[in-house]
């Protein structure tokens, strides 16, 4: 199931329309219904709330108004462009020849 701080691509009609944050979670006074509070990814930014049923928040169709709707979990994909990343040990030091040069001290020539 999704969760809270989850990506999530919104499908109307079978199209994917726009992109949402599940900000938020709350279980509804019916059993296994939610209150999923999410944040529109698009200009203007808002919110939404829907009520939603455990298995529309894990991906099935459902309808608004006669309409499908669905939501699609996204996750982060690997950058294939950087094979050395998994390679490079995060315990690697610069060579003792490094030095630091700040920003603020160039401005001032």
């Amino acid at each position: 199931m999704a969760s809270e701080g989850d990506i999530v691509l919104i499908y109307f009609e079978d199209k994917p329309v726009v992109f949402a944050r599940i900000e938020e979670i709350l279980p509804d006074s019916r059993r296994s219904w939610y209150h999923v509070k999410l944040l529109m990814l698009q200009v203007p930014v808002h919110t939404i709330t829907w009520i939603l049923r455990d298995s529309y928040i894990e991906g099935a169709e459902f309808t608004m108004n006669g309409k499908k709707i669905r939501m699609e979990v996204v996750l982060c994909p690997e950058d294939p462009d950087d094979p050395e990343k998994d390679k490079k040990s995060p315990e690697t030091k610069a060579p003792d020849t490094a030095r630091v040069i700040s920003i603020q001290d160039r401005r001032k020539k």
